[in-house]
């Protein structure tokens, strides 16, 4: 049976940091068992550059030292493959453990917890404990969306994807073709911002919305991909965070709390409502649409039109 390949770089790797000095690729080839098992010599050094090559962007700093004969030879120092000592406050310990709890879901959880204990082991003071540390906060990122992880892969590795996707106002999903760029979260729901193929345009796509599987192509993407802050602003300006006006609406009194957080000015009419002035932006009909028989919305009026077809389209299912 062959030797998986995660066993061939890690023998590799202690090959390279055992060594007081530089090893011949015959030397190596030798050493590490699964490199006996290359048919041919053209076969190992294929292998083994790959491998170094994939040790390389690991994070292992590998030397190259050509000897007096000649001869090639590898090593990886240890002094240059050592984190400096690393030396935590209280307080920077509780950051790090209230960043590590945001992660309940997806692959992200094991990875925040290894981190953490990489960092334990590197010099975490023992008598802090991140996790308990300012226990009074509760961070949380909720990933409910199959989506997610997927989309996220995608997103890393810079590969079009297509996905069936229901718009807020339409009764059947249809299918959009995109170069995803970045997940972000807001108000409790995730965005997938991207470049739409069929639309020829930036897009940003909310994830419970999209129905069934995220299937991948092995196409490059055709457009470029913003940098960070741009793909944010996107984000937010698509999802309604940015407001150029205001709205007048009806709350039922004890309901829609965001809303409230939200308002510039409120007031009492009795019967059960109040009356809100709150910032009216892109996407903010498809927000109040969220409240039901709560919300009324009573000017503008291009705002009351697209609240009620939203609820209209609900309607027909």
């Amino acid at each position: 049976m062959a030797i998986a390949k995660a066993e061939r770089l890690m023998n590799l790797a202690l090959c390279l940091l055992g060594t007081r000095r530089p090893l011949s690729k015959r030397e190596l080839r030798e050493s590490v068992e699964a490199y006996l098992e290359a048919g041919s010599d053209d076969s190992f050094n294929r292998m083994f550059e790959r491998d170094k090559d994939d040790l390389r962007e690991l994070g292992l700093v590998i030397e190259t030292v050509e000897s007096l004969d000649g001869e090639i030879g590898y090593l990886a120092r240890r002094d240059s493959n050592r984190l400096p000592p690393i030396t935590l406050d209280a307080e920077e310990a509780a950051a790090l453990g209230l960043a590590a709890k945001v992660w309940q879901q997806a692959r992200l959880a094991g990875a925040a917890s290894g981190a953490l204990q990489k960092l334990r082991a590197a010099g975490l003071p023992e008598d802090v404990d991140p996790y308990e540390a300012h226990g009074a906060l509760e961070p949380r990122i909720p990933v409910h969306e199959a989506a997610f992880e997927p989309l996220m892969l995608a997103c890393r590795d810079r590969r079009p994807v297509v996905f069936d996707y229901r718009k807020a106002n339409a009764a059947q999903p249809e299918a959009r073709h995109v170069e995803p760029w970045a997940l972000e979260c807001w108000r409790g729901h995730w965005y997938l911002a991207g470049y739409d193929r069929d639309r020829g345009a930036e897009r940003v796509f909310r994830l419970s919305r999209i129905t069934g599987k995220v299937r991948s192509r092995g196409a490059r993407f055709t457009a470029p991909v913003p940098d960070v802050v741009t793909v944010r602003e996107t984000v937010a300006g698509w999802a309604g965070e940015t407001a150029d006006r205001s709205a007048l609406i009806r709350l039922r009194t004890g309901a829609g709390y965001p809303l409230r957080a939200k308002a510039t000015g409120v007031r009492e009419l009795g019967d059960g409502w109040d009356e809100l002035e709150i910032p009216y932006g892109h996407g903010l009909d498809a927000w109040l649409v969220e409240f039901g028989p709560d919300v009324v919305v009573l000017e503008p009026a291009e705002l009351r039109a697209d609240v009620v077809d939203r609820l209209r389209a609900v309607a027909k299912g």
